[in-house]
């Protein structure tokens, strides 16, 4: 019985190394996402998915908002897989 049992350490071990080097530190990053898109904003400056960096005109619902990549071009990207990282947050008008 007891050798059945320490046969099964290492794998435990392994499984709690994975969790908090790997599985845990991902499931904080989804939710600091998660968080950073529901707070965007007109005037944040974004950067989507594709690598374009461009500045939020509008907020069209919750799952769409319109950025303004060039003078006179704008696109509708999807929030939770379009946009990628925020580059600044808008300034507060005074």
């Amino acid at each position: 019985m007891d050798a059945g049992i320490g046969q099964f350490i290492p794998l435990i071990l392994i499984f709690v190394i994975f969790y908090f080097f790997l599985i845990r530190p991902q499931q904080k990053k989804v939710k600091e996402h998660k968080a950073m898109v529901e707070a965007l904003k007109r005037g944040d400056k974004v950067i989507t998915s594709g690598g374009i960096v461009g500045t939020v005109e509008r907020v069209i619902d919750n799952e769409k908002v319109e950025v303004m990549i060039a003078d006179n071009v704008k696109v509708e990207i999807v929030r939770a897989t379009g946009i990628q990282g925020l580059v600044t947050k808008a300034e507060p008008k005074k």
